[in-house]
């Protein structure tokens, strides 16, 4: 096939342990998973309606890169958050069926600009500026599931060697599987989609000069700065 511009190149990330890479297709995340978390954004932590948000698939970050530093922003946050990646997807997925469609996990950060995001939250606007910019999605390499799940390992993020986050991933309130199924009914989930599934309390402000130490416990780790 011929394009009349050049194609954009396959966001991929690592496999730990394994030369292929994993093509990603989407990424879908889901805010106010941790009820402290909801509580230090000033909502009301409820298992209600879902909040899902998308970010752009290039916005991954990989192999060790550091992300530059987003323009526009004085108020740029950290939230760390366990990251499935679906090997398979479909649409009204069965919750006992969900887990089968996850390839494996890493650990992510969904980068922030909080101060836009506020600004969105005020007038009731989308947080796509605030959520979706360049390199917003740091990603560890991928471990595969191979028949096991996280179920209450812990989060960890630290910043310059000081913890900030640090909370089991069974305090989530919408669970990997029950994620999964709700978002089938409103997308034909695919081969290739991550899905961060939600950060707990903690979230803080970066500087262009931190380093930034996050893990899941038992599976990946991540490690990164910020370039110019």
């Amino acid at each position: 096939m011929q394009y009349i511009i050049a194609a954009p190149p396959i966001p991929t990330l690592p496999i730990a342990g394994r030369a292929e890479r994993f093509p990603v297709h989407r990424i879908y995340c889901i805010g106010r998973n941790y009820a402290e978390h909801a509580k230090e954004m000033g909502a009301v932590p409820e298992k209600g309606t879902p909040v899902f948000f998308m970010k752009p698939a290039d916005a991954v970050v990989a192999d060790g890169r550091d992300p530059r530093f987003p323009p526009a922003t004085s108020n740029l946050h950290f939230e760390v958050e366990m990251v499935a990646a679906l090997h398979s997807g479909g649409r009204d997925i069965a919750l006992a069926d969900a887990l089968r469609h996850v390839y494996g996990y890493a650990v992510g950060v969904d980068l922030t600009r909080r101060d836009l995001q506020a600004a969105a939250k005020a007038k009731g606007n989308p947080w796509d500026t605030a959520k979706g910019f360049d390199d917003s999605a740091p990603v560890s390499a991928l471990v595969p599931a191979e028949g096991r799940h996280p179920v209450a390992e812990r989060l960890r993020l630290a910043v310059n060697g000081v913890p900030k986050q640090d909370t089991s991933v069974a305090d989530m309130l919408w669970p990997l599987p029950e994620i999964i199924a709700e978002l089938s009914r409103l997308y034909e989930l695919q081969a290739g989609d991550l899905i961060f599934t939600g950060t707990p309390a903690g979230v803080g402000p970066l500087q262009p000069s931190d380093r930034v130490r996050c893990s899941l416990d038992g599976w990946a780790t991540l490690e990164f700065g910020f370039s110019a």
